[in-house]
């Protein structure tokens, strides 16, 4: 890990293969413990990532945990189909006048 701005969420990790940095948010870390998840600069990491331009870096974690240990996977939540939570509609009317 080479930083981590606890405050806003988010580091960077250097790796061989993701040369110029990649991109990490909070949301991707499989660590246990709950609540708000954070790393430390220096930590060792194991990471899943994609290719993806974001804050200037090429790479853009997917998942991320420490290093030798299992992802800790008890605090996510897996969406499958459609959500309810947001719905939108668009009517259109003609115009009377015209």
């Amino acid at each position: 890990m080479r930083i981590w701005n606890a405050e806003d969420g988010w580091g960077v990790i250097d790796s061989s293969d993701t040369p110029g940095g990649c991109w990490v948010h909070y949301s991707s870390l499989l660590v246990p413990g709950p609540g708000y998840r954070e790393l430390v600069a220096g930590q060792a990491v194991e990471l899943d990532y994609e290719a993806a331009r974001q804050d200037g870096y090429d790479f853009r974690a997917v998942e991320l945990w420490l290093a030798g240990e299992e992802p800790d996977r008890s605090g996510t939540i897996e969406i499958t189909g459609p959500s309810e939570a947001y719905q939108s509609g668009l009517f259109i009317r003609p115009d009377p006048d015209r």
